[in-house]
């Protein structure tokens, strides 16, 4: 609810002179003003309300101190630490019973910028397990102008589900995805998951600029006015891997492949060439993508081709976003020429250590230096130590996080960017109040 704009000089004159609980920022200056709704002073006061998350020392953390990071590391190993930082599936169910005080973990229910009011997101977000890690995301790219389709595998334990229900139930602009299915790794259910999201948000009442899709152990690396100013670059083009498929790779495009009994298996029989003969291109499942580039998913008659011949391959995800990435017309696209490859190193949407690229520092055949947690089918699960490197990076987002394995590298990450979204919100609020003290 807005103020009427008559209220917001004096009231914001008092309040900033005074402390006051509340901060107003905005009138009608300048057509650049911003001109947001109340907020509680509260929120521009970082409060470690998760348990246990006090007990770290993340400024030291972020700056790389080993000490400190040695400390979290032991501290994690602790049941009792464990035990008091974790969130069941029942105390979501319990807490989301009571919305408004749910909302009070300090999820920002305002925008904190015209600018970021002005660039809503469209983010699907593909869970099935862990609920504690998928509601500290949600909380960490929660904005109330962007738009959330949530995907949760019909195959997860019903209280996960029950759980998530709740938190979703607690925002007007986060919905679960119309029709669910039951996702098989590698098969076309993982693909299928974030299609049905891509058209409920694309149907959905907000015009959203950019869609983002994200699995429930992936975080973000920038804040949401950081990754708006990122998107407003691309100026309408696409950020997703999209590159010549290894040869080692080339089996899963010309085989068929079927799910039995939960898993995919091939068939023996060789599959016929895509469709207008068009390049079969090497990504992942996670990109950056247009508005534009999503309705002609929905909508081009050559992707639709596309999509159906792609359905009985193996792992279409990793790379039916990267050849639709080069079709040419597909808005936001790249010309199909090698020239125009991109690796996800270079890409932003996502950060992913591969274990077969880590290496020492320094060494010139390591793309990234070894991972400071634990891995899982060839993929780093960050650790404490790799919060520093992780803040280096120009991504928009990381995979893989796990509370379960390491939460003080998501508290401190979190803390991080909430942190930094605060510290701009202060710094325009103090220019806006000067001009205001000018003009008055």
């Amino acid at each position: 609810m807005k103020l009427p704009k008559r209220t917001c000089k004096p009231l914001l004159l008092f309040m900033a002179a005074v402390g006051s609980l509340w901060l107003i920022t905005g009138n009608n200056l300048s057509q650049d003003s911003w001109n947001p709704p109340v907020l509680f002073f509260d929120l521009l006061n970082y409060v470690d309300i998760d348990r246990g998350r006090s007990e770290c020392n993340c400024a030291s953390i972020w700056q790389g101190d080993t000490e400190e990071i040695e400390k979290a590391k032991l501290m994690t190993l602790h049941k009792d630490f464990r035990r008091s930082v974790r969130i069941s599936d029942e105390d979501y169910i319990n807490a989301t019973q009571d919305c408004e005080k749910f909302k009070y973990r300090r999820y920002f229910t305002v925008p904190l910028s015209l600018e970021e009011e002005d660039f809503p997101l469209a983010y699907s977000l593909v869970v099935h397990h862990k609920v504690q890690n998928f509601e500290h995301l949600l909380r960490a790219i929660y904005a109330p102008q962007n738009v959330y389709c949530v995907h949760v595998d019909t195959k997860s334990a019903a209280s996960v589900r029950a759980a998530i229900e709740g938190i979703v139930s607690c925002f007007p602009n986060v919905f679960l995805v119309s029709q669910p299915v039951s996702v098989v790794y590698a098969s076309w259910s993982r693909v299928q998951a974030d299609l049905n999201c891509m058209a409920d948000l694309y149907n959905s009442t907000t015009t959203w600029k950019y869609f983002i899709n994200l699995c429930g152990q992936d975080f973000p690396l920038k804040t949401n006015l950081e990754i708006v100013r990122m998107l407003k670059s691309l100026r309408g083009d696409n950020s997703m891997e999209s590159e010549k498929m290894p040869g080692g790779k080339i089996w899963r495009v010309t085989n068929v492949f079927q799910v039995v009994n939960g898993e995919i298996k091939g068939t023996g029989k060789k599959k016929d060439p895509p469709p207008f003969n068009l390049p079969i291109l090497s990504g992942n499942a996670y990109i950056v993508a247009s508005r534009g580039y999503v309705h002609s998913v929905l909508k081009d008659l050559r992707i639709q081709k596309l999509l159906e011949w792609a359905k009985d391959t193996y792992s279409p995800d990793e790379f039916l976003w990267a050849t639709i990435q080069r079709i040419p017309g597909v808005p936001g696209s790249k010309w199909p020429s090698r020239k125009y490859d991109m690796t996800d190193i270079n890409a932003i949407a996502r950060l992913v250590k591969w274990q077969g690229h880590e290496g020492q520092q320094g060494s010139l055949d390591a793309v990234y230096p070894e991972c400071q947690g634990n891995h899982v089918r060839g993929i780093c699960v960050y650790g404490v130590g790799d919060l520093r490197w992780l803040l280096q990076q120009h991504h928009l987002f990381a995979n893989k996080f796990d509370m379960d394995s390491d939460p003080v590298v998501v508290f401190c990450l979190e803390k991080y960017l909430r942190l930094k979204a605060l510290a701009t919100v202060r710094q325009k609020m103090m220019v806006n109040y000067h001009t205001r003290v000018k003009h008055y």
